[in-house]
């Protein structure tokens, strides 16, 4: 017989190690992503979601049901989440480490550099949960690495309400009893944030729509891209781009705006003499490549690139280390073709 959610409760809170896992498996997926756009890094999340789950199963007998199972998890990964923002346990940034060859002068350096890309093969289940009424974001938008990047750059107040209420769609009572503090205290910092937010992602919303996943329109700009990068073609690499195409390379903080600056960094790229070969995944709703550099004695991974598309170009390309591959279930080397 199938126990009922009562049921499981009693028997977690008794210590059923299985039943509690009954309990909050459903959830799992959701709060990783949630732990995620909260902190901008897929390894910090999941640090996070373990984090609170182990505080969930040491406070169950605490659990009163006044609230949803959801929503006590969700108030325990968010209150993780600040501790880890405000204890800033963030990668920190790192140095150009490629002695001997210079890359361009950068237009810009990224203040997020503790950004990691997610695998969209995790997003199955935990980005088509019902939302509250209150959501004001598409759940594909809210998880691309624009929107991530720009909630990043919130105070970590804001940071939390803009998450549950817009993206999640609590509501402002809920909100206010997850953070310990006021309805008032809560739309005050809702309305900050989402000021803050339209600023960041201005530029962004004036750009056409990126056309649909595994679409005809997305399968040809993503093949040319391949054609390209893996030719060494700066040419047709560049036709690709918007004129506001813009480059970053995270936990390196180099910025590169502007089709002109992007062309100068892939053409240093190309410059010397490397070649390269693409892995296509799929990271935060968005096209993406295990990035390989070739050697005599094999293909090695050189990092992992993430695509935003703007209509039939490229309006971002950003960079992610070696390291990430392994989240991908990409190798961190190929087999030489010889």
């Amino acid at each position: 017989m199938e126990l009922t959610r009562a049921d499981l409760m009693s028997r977690a809170q008794a210590g059923d190690a299985e039943a509690f896992r009954a309990l909050t498996e459903p959830h799992r997926r959701e709060l990783q992503v949630h732990c995620y756009r909260m902190l901008g890094s897929f390894q910090d999340a999941e640090d996070a979601l373990q984090d609170t789950l182990f505080a969930a199963w040491r406070g169950l007998r605490q659990f009163e049901g006044r609230a949803s199972v959801r929503t006590w998890l969700y108030r325990i990964a968010t209150n993780r989440c600040l501790d880890a923002v405000r204890a800033a346990r963030r990668r920190p940034a790192k140095q150009w480490d490629y002695p001997g060859i210079e890359p361009p002068e950068p237009t810009g350096l990224g203040e997020v550099h503790w950004l990691e890309p997610y695998p969209d093969a995790l997003l199955d289940g935990a980005i088509s949960v019902p939302l509250g009424p209150e959501a004001r974001y598409e759940q594909t938008e809210s998880i691309s690495l624009a929107f991530v990047t720009a909630l990043q750059t919130l105070p970590p107040r804001q940071l939390a309400v803009l998450v549950l209420r817009d993206v999640l769609g609590f509501h402002a009572d809920e909100v206010a009893d997850m953070l310990n503090t006021t309805i008032e205290s809560v739309k005050s910092a809702l309305k900050r944030a989402r000021a803050r937010m339209q600023g960041r992602l201005t530029a962004a919303s004036d750009r056409e729509r990126p056309p649909a996943t595994d679409s005809p329109g997305e399968n040809a700009i993503v093949a040319k891209f391949v054609s390209a990068y893996e030719s060494a073609d700066i040419d047709a690499l560049v036709d690709l781009l918007t004129d506001d195409a813009f480059m970053s390379m995270p936990p390196t903080p180099l910025e590169y705006h502007g089709r002109n600056a992007v062309a100068r960094f892939c053409a240093f790229v190309f410059g010397t003499g490397q070649t390269f070969g693409l892995l296509p995944t799929r990271a935060n709703g968005q096209p993406a490549f295990g990035v390989y550099r070739h050697t005599p004695t094999g293909s090695h991974g050189a990092g992992l690139f993430v695509l935003t598309l703007s209509g039939d170009r490229i309006s971002a390309m950003t960079r992610f280390e070696a390291t990430v591959l392994p989240a991908f279930d990409l190798p961190q080397s190929l087999p030489s073709a010889q």
